[in-house]
């Protein structure tokens, strides 16, 4: 089924037979054009990844106005920067690196089997065909940036974006279909239930990028044809902020995390422990950041929209019960001013001081510019209450002190850390990133990235000496003293 201009992509309103037909063939073409390829050359790779690049940075103008569209108000910089600039970041990192990459990588053998010219490698060879199903947070970053791993390892791919960010859905599956055939990239679009279909196909590994509840339901479908699963997930990233850590810093650096994309971001960073003494210094630099950083006579220019009414009245909701509670609330309301009259979805970025444990904004993934701050008296306290949440993708610490930071490594668990600042080792192409545990399996960018798409394959070339005769019986004194070589050198 080929993609026209007024219907990008594959759409179902169903997943009906045809529909599953339809995608079940589309598959099944990729399959074909993959074995006939074979492994994929460098050359080819390069094309692919080079025409990604150019789908990406040619069409700044257009990305910023879907993203417009679908978010009622987001900030024309922030989707430059975070859609175009941070996406062409991996694509230029997987043409520059592909060849070092792709080279076979020598393994070291056992003694005998060296000695007698064996040879050991590993060739990291396409899986086939990935499935990736992105987001809506940020669509053309996390369709772009895992399809840049993908590509570079040889294979070829179907991408799903998300229902809930349609102009943007429509326009990747307009421009995948000008760049690439539908054999080499195809763009399926549509709602859960073509979702449901997709993560039913058996491909040979599919990444999601999103919640647990919609995780679990594609682990389900995966199961059944024991399709390898990359899992990005989220969860409530916290920041340990110790005693001796800059404050206005640290203020600076959180806050920026949390206005991006009005944090709607799986590593924002969701709660803050403060110590006790230094919990109103905290409060007052964080004010004062945001009075750098979105002052009022610019109002909401730089920031974004929740996405929809039912995150907007989700967050809305959170913050009433808080005040309810009788829990501090500070809200900067001039956020929601200026920004347009599709922006009817603006939550100002608001602070939630030391709310009550059993409050939703303390036991569920904020998502928004909701912040709770919360006080410890010693960093075990802090360390004790992040421990009883499930594993986040992040945690963060702001501090001078080496010691400290290195309990707190040592005593929890995350997917990643960023020290003295928010976010930035996603940035790191040379970091691998994903979840532990409940926020995610598996993980990619850079050359693991690369791995996690390939298949690495052992290649143990033998000697024309036939050492293999010594372990062959009858046995005798040559085999005895063979076995008990490789038992002390083996």
């Amino acid at each position: 089924m080929k993609p026209t201009t007024s219907d990008p992509g594959i759409q179902f309103r169903d997943a009906s037979v045809s529909g599953i037909a339809a995608l079940n063939e589309l598959f099944a073409r990729q399959k074909s054009a993959q074995a006939d390829e074979g492994i994929a050359s460098l050359s080819v790779r390069r094309d692919r990844l080079k025409r990604t690049l150019d789908l990406v940075v040619s069409n700044e103008a257009r990305i910023a106005d879907a993203m417009m569209s679908d978010f009622g108000y987001r900030s024309p910089d922030q989707s430059f920067f975070v859609e175009v600039v941070t996406t062409a970041k991996p694509i230029k990192e997987a043409i520059k690196n592909l060849k070092k990459w792709m080279r076979p990588e020598k393994r070291s053998i056992d003694l005998p089997f060296m000695m007698a010219g064996g040879q050991a490698e590993i060739r990291y060879q396409p899986l086939g065909v990935v499935g990736c199903i992105s987001p809506w947070n940020f669509p053309f970053n996390l369709t772009f940036g895992p399809l840049a791993n993908i590509l570079a390892a040889g294979n070829r791919a179907m991408l799903k974006p998300s229902e809930i960010t349609p102009a943007s859905a429509a326009l990747i599956a307009e421009l995948v279909a000008s760049y690439f055939d539908e054999t080499e990239v195809a763009v399926v679009t549509g709602g859960a239930d073509v979702s449901a279909a997709f993560s039913a196909l058996p491909f040979d590994h599919l990444l999601y990028t999103g919640g647990e509840r919609v995780a679990k339901a594609i682990m389900k479908a995966a199961a059944d044809n024991l399709t390898p699963l990359t899992l990005e997930l989220g969860g409530k990233s916290p920041v340990i902020i110790g005693k001796d850590a800059n404050l206005k810093r640290a203020a600076d650096r959180i806050l920026f995390g949390k206005m991006l994309n009005a944090g709607q971001i799986c590593l924002a960073p969701d709660y803050v422990f403060v110590p006790e003494a230094s919990l109103d210094t905290f409060i007052q630099e964080l004010k004062s950041a945001i009075a750098r950083t979105a002052p009022e006579d610019r109002g909401g220019k730089d920031f974004v929209s929740v996405v929809n009414n039912t995150h907007a009245d989700r967050l809305r909701s959170g913050i009433e019960a808080a005040k309810a509670s009788g829990a501090q609330v500070i809200s900067f309301d001039w956020l929601t001013h200026n920004v347009g009259p599709n922006a009817g979805n603006v939550v100002p970025l608001t602070l939630i001081i030391n709310p009550d444990a059993s409050l939703k904004v303390m036991t569920e993934e904020i998502f928004g510019p909701v912040l709770p701050i919360c006080t410890y008296g010693q960093i075990d306290e802090a360390i004790a209450a992040v421990n009883s949440r499930p594993h986040p993708l992040a945690l963060y610490y702001f501090g001078k002190n080496d010691r400290e930071a290195e309990t707190v490594l040592n005593r929890t668990r995350s997917g990643g850390v960023t020290i003295n600042d928010v976010i930035m080792h996603y940035t790191m192409d040379d970091l691998p990133f994903g979840g532990v545990g409940a926020s995610g399996m598996g993980a990619y960018h850079g050359f693991d990235g690369f791995k996690r798409f390939s298949h690495a394959r052992a290649i143990y070339r033998q000697s024309p000496f036939d050492i293999g005769a010594m372990l062959r019986p009858p046995y005798g004194q040559a085999f005895q003293r063979f076995a008990r070589l490789l038992l002390k050198h083996g």
